[in-house]
């Protein structure tokens, strides 16, 4: 096929527009020195990141700097106003500077900070001023254009962040006691983080935030069963910005550490030519011999290969969708179908492993795991995800009666030969942690593989060849400097210590410095830069950059876990829940999906997930569901909220490249999911569905070759559940399907679900029926063509 027959050209500007997904918006890209500044600090940020693998860092320090750095970068890139034309004051920048200024004006009656202290009250007026200026400013062109507030924001995260880290010894002694100067600095962080979180998510979750610091205020004077004793400004403040208990907690540590990684990694590989030779080879794998199956069954596979790498579900969406649209228009499929499996195949990105979505590895460190053990939890739940998609695909392919067409001209066995040496790079991770790395060294050493592999053909390189050359060579000189003791004799012994991650580190620093030279010296000479002499900067750049609104949205999720910690809040909602569930766990986990549902079509994957970790995973422990399983549940329905109505952000952006109907779009992607609905209830209903998790009924790993079997049996109890809910769903097996066989079928998977001896029996019997009367109906049809 031509080019111009198998993608949709995007541009940059277009793909990032319709890739982001609500974990963050698109970041402007500034020109000229600004880009280079920002440009620059979002590469300093990876390389700071990957510097820590390998170098201790103070943890209070790590995470303050992180998140100040993080903060900064949204504050430039996420402008106040993009349009830069002035205009009304929309409600949410009236509200932002309401609120920080009211939050100013409390601080000051709270502490009596304007009468002891002139300069915390030149910071009071600083930031409330700031936040109080923000409407104003949307109607200044002067202010527009010299993005004044922007800056001082920036200028305040950085204040912020070295006051905090040059006195952390005083104030860990006393957190939940401020001093008046610790008082203005731990809430204008706070305000700093609503307001960055508003600007890369939207309003819902900072709004969702502030209503928790309320109730934590107010606590008193909220009615029945909600109430609590109330706290302090002091207290609140302390425990959110001086201790790791709120900003700086769990999730922001995971942030800075795990997701950070991970994005990087990513970025390395796509940069590296991974996620286009998935894509290419899942084309490949089903595209000489036309077939009306072979174009969902090639997108639903290069959804979980591209998955494997991408790990956004909405950016997996729309590189898929670039390229099969023009496909699938000629094999028939209208607008809103192809977007909807198109979505549905995407999605999936959030669910496979190694990469998977930001909120699993906050489930390790919840959970107290390896992040090996999640991988091993997420590989059965993500194969019957996609054999879901893949059954009502393949039986809407026969439904609609589609076009046979060849998916690719390419090779497999070519292409498989000439660049399969992705596939090392991608298993690379999981190998690393069997060996028994740790899960950061792992990361590690999965992009140096990466950054090697890259180098095997022209067209990926992430550097140019005499800069690797250079690379090697630096890290040769760093590995016999260490070993050689000079490092010790005059104090390098901290940076140059003879391990071999480390030396791996300065070789790849080298290179990639090297390289980013050669670029700078081709265009001072005026000359094109060589492609490879940019890629891995424009890989680092990439990492930091997809981090932005996920770092901010996990600082924000901390405010909530704090308070939620703090008055016992999650103790008592998970009370009611299993009081209105009756204590029955069947109900009890209706009840909690439908509340992590309605949360998550509001709130991003990873802010729901948190605030569902503390609030209803407790309700599912608490009616007998082992905590992996519980874990594991509401991170799939967190998921699973971004094909679910009424909003949904894959489908709008597959609707966006087919022409489809965004509502339509989204309605057809949630059909396409709705059997893998039902996969979490797999691994909560009954003991025996822990083994969808690879886990023994009592918990732990299976011991013998006999559980080990029963792990394979209730793997394949399940596969025959989604067949039966897919032939009830789409109405099509063989043919098109009657009444009776899609209710039986429809019985059959559900009885199936239970992963339970006698329910498996009496859902295969049902199954085993439907499928039998629906053989013998069609029978004599087989040899003909439908009508």
């Amino acid at each position: 096929m031509r080019e111009t027959e198998t993608r949709v050209e995007l541009t940059e500007e277009e793909f990032e527009r319709l890739a982001s997904d609500n974990e963050g918006g698109p970041a402007a890209h500034l020109s000229g020195w600004l880009g280079r500044v920002t440009g620059l600090c979002l590469f300093g940020l990876s390389a700071y990141v990957l510097y820590w693998t390998q170098f201790a860092v103070n943890t209070t320090i790590y995470r303050v700097s992180f998140l100040a750095i993080v903060l900064a970068l949204v504050f430039a890139l996420f402008p106040l106003i993009r349009d830069r034309t002035p205009r009304a004051a929309s409600i949410e920048e009236w509200l932002a500077g309401l609120i920080g200024a009211l939050a100013c004006l409390a601080l000051a009656l709270q502490s009596g900070i304007f009468a002891r202290s002139l300069p915390a009250a030149l910071q009071l007026a600083v930031v409330g001023l700031t936040f109080a200026l923000m409407p104003l400013a949307t109607r200044s062109r002067l202010l527009i254009t010299t993005r004044v507030l922007d800056w001082i924001l920036v200028a305040l995260c950085i204040g912020t962040a070295l006051v905090l880290c040059l006195t952390i010894e005083d104030y860990k002694a006393r957190p939940t006691r401020p001093t008046p100067e610790e008082l203005v600095l731990g809430g204008a962080l706070i305000l700093l983080v609503l307001e960055a979180t508003r600007r890369t998510v939207g309003w819902i979750l900072p709004a969702i935030a502030i209503i928790f610091l309320f109730y934590c205020y107010f606590g008193p004077y909220i009615p029945e069963p909600f109430d609590h004793r109330g706290f302090s400004l002091q207290r609140i403040i302390g425990q959110n910005a001086l201790t790791l208990e709120g900003l700086f907690s769990t999730p922001l540590d995971v942030a800075a550490t795990f997701i950070i990684l991970f994005t990087i990694y990513g970025a390395v590989l796509e940069r590296g030519g991974a996620g286009k030779f998935f894509i290419d080879w899942a084309f490949a794998l089903f595209g000489k011999t036309p077939s009306p199956s072979a174009p969902g069954r090639a997108v639903v596979t290069s959804g979980f290969l591209l998955g494997t790498v991408s790990g956004s579900g909405v950016a997996t969406t729309v590189t898929i969708a670039s390229l099969a649209w023009p496909m699938l228009r000629r094999s028939g499929y209208t607008p809103n179908v192809a977007g909807g499996m198109l979505s549905a195949a995407g999605i999936g990105a959030t669910l496979s492993p190694p990469t998977l979505g930001a909120a699993a590895f906050i489930i390790a460190e919840y959970l107290n795991v390896d992040y090996l053990d999640i991988l091993i939890y997420a590989t059965i739940p993500t194969l019957l995800y996609y054999l879901s998609c893949w059954l009502m695909t393949e039986a809407d392919a026969r439904r609609l009666k589609v076009t046979p067409v060849k998916t690719s001209d390419a090779s497999l066995w070519q292409l498989t030969v000439s660049e399969g040496y992705h596939f090392l790079s991608l298993g690379a991770i999981a190998v690393f942690l069997i060996l028994g790395f740790t899960s950061f060294l792992a990361v590690f050493w999965s992009i140096a593989i990466a950054f090697g592999l890259s180098m095997i053909r022209g067209h990926s390189r992430l550097v140019t060849p005499r800069a690797f050359a250079i690379g090697v060579v630096a890290g040769l000189a760093a590995y016999g400097f260490g070993k050689s003791g000079l490092s010790a004799q005059i104090g390098l012994v901290n940076l140059f210590d003879g391990r071999i991650s480390v030396c791996v580190f300065w070789g790849m620093a080298a290179a990639t410095l090297a390289s980013g030279l050669e670029a700078w010296l081709a265009l001072r000479a005026g000359r094109t830069p060589d492609p490879a002499a940019t890629r891995m900067i424009e890989a680092l750049i990439d990492g930091s950059r997809s981090v932005l609104g996920i770092a901010s949205i996990c600082a924000c999720a901390g405010i909530i876990v704090s308070v939620v910690n703090l008055t016992g809040l999650g103790l008592t909602i998970s009370s009611i829940i299993v009081t209105l569930g009756g204590g029955e766990r069947v109900v009890v986990i209706i009840l909690a999906a439908i509340a992590m549902w309605i949360l998550g079509t509001a709130v991003p994957v990873t802010a729901s997930y948190i605030i569902a970790a503390v609030m209803l995973v407790p309700a599912l422990t608490g009616v007998g569901v082992p905590e992996p399983a519980a874990h594991m549940f509401m991170f799939y329905y967190a998921v699973l909220a971004d094909v679910s109505p009424p909003t949904a952000l894959a489908p709008f952006a597959a609707a966006a490249i087919t022409g489809g109907t965004p509502f339509r779009t989204m309605i057809q992607a949630w059909k396409y999911t709705l059997p893998a609905f039902l996969v979490p209830f797999m691994f909560c209903l009954t003991p025996d569905g822990l083994r969808l998790l690879m886990l023994a009924p009592g918990g732990g790993w299976p011991a013998d070759l006999g559980e080990w079997l029963q792990v394979l049996l209730t793997t394949a109890t399940s596969c025959l559940a989604l067949v039966g809910l897919a032939m009830g769903a789409t109405g099509y097996a063989l043919r098109h399907a009657n009444a009776l066989e899609r209710i039986l079928a429809t019985i059959g998977g559900a009885l199936l679900l239970a992963a339970d001896a006698w329910a498996d029996l009496g859902g295969t019997a049902f199954l085993g029926v439907a499928l039998l009367l629906h053989w013998l109906r069609v029978r004599p049809t087989l040899g003909e063509k439908e009508a």
